[in-house]
């Protein structure tokens, strides 16, 4: 695999200072640049930003696919970890009493593309998935 750079990505949320304290506090991304409308973050080495948003009037569902047996929900995104750096991100989310909407755990056991998952949402809704794989080489095995 060639060297990889980092991506960007902004997400809307409704609560500027209370998505800071998530990113920041319980998933312990360094902040950036701010101003009052939105905040940079250094998530795993890649830009992501937070952008202030009005809450719709009528709160948005995300739609969801079955991987695995599981209804993932769509969009979503988040970090391919090393192995035991996904480990302490499940350990420092259950101290942090985070919710889970799918349970951390190991999916395709046996198969290519074996994978530790977990998913949960931020305090504005938007859906996480951090994963990693025991072979990162596996990554885009089909």
């Amino acid at each position: 695999m060639s060297r990889l750079t980092p991506f960007h990505v902004a997400v809307p949320v409704y609560d500027l200072d209370g998505a800071r304290r998530f990113y920041r506090d319980v998933l312990g991304c360094a902040e950036g640049r701010s101003s009052d409308h939105w905040t940079d973050f250094n998530l795993y080495g890649h830009q992501f930003v937070i952008h202030l948003k009005s809450r719709p009037a009528v709160p948005e569902e995300h739609p969801t696919n079955l991987v695995d047996g599981h209804n993932v929900p769509i969009p979503h995104y988040g970090v391919v970890l090393e192995w035991e750096a996904w480990h302490e991100l499940e350990s420092r989310l259950r101290k942090k009493n985070t919710h889970f909407i799918i349970e951390p755990g190991i999916r395709f056991v046996g198969q290519p593309g074996e994978q530790a998952t977990m998913f949960f949402l931020d305090p504005s809704g938007n859906a996480l998935e951090f994963k990693a794989f025991k072979d990162m080489g596996q990554l885009f095995a089909v």
